[in-house]
């Protein structure tokens, strides 16, 4: 726990992850402004701010608190996503980009999560 979360490569990670987010957004239709456009920023951007959160507590079982609430916002942006997707909001190919780099996100974050469970 003495490292620093800017450390993390589960925060690196998202934190390029909400640059990707914020920049396919910007295309997104006008009306969806204050709609899914800021519902995917702020859940993107949960991710990383839960992770630094965590990792600034005291104690493994407030960090693995943390790490399951990062986890959680990442599946609102991944579904949310999908949803963007399905509107048309962007290419297939670019919804595809951004749902490999959630995952990835996904699995750095999962490990990170198996390497500090708290003992049941």
């Amino acid at each position: 726990m003495g490292q620093s979360y800017r450390q993390l490569i589960a925060w690196q990670k998202s934190i390029d992850f909400v640059m990707d987010v914020y920049q396919v957004t910007k295309a997104f239709p006008r009306d969806e402004l204050y709609g899914l456009a800021t519902q995917l920023r702020r859940a993107a951007v949960a991710v990383p701010t839960n992770i630094a959160d965590g990792q600034a507590r005291f104690s493994p079982n407030e960090f693995f608190y943390f790490l399951g609430r990062a986890r959680g916002a990442l599946v609102e942006v991944e579904t949310q996503l999908l949803i963007a997707q399905n509107l048309n909001y962007f290419s297939a190919e670019q919804g595809q980009q951004l749902l490999d780099r959630a995952a990835e996100v996904g699995k750095i974050l999962n490990g990170l999560i198996a390497s500090i469970r708290p003992a049941a």
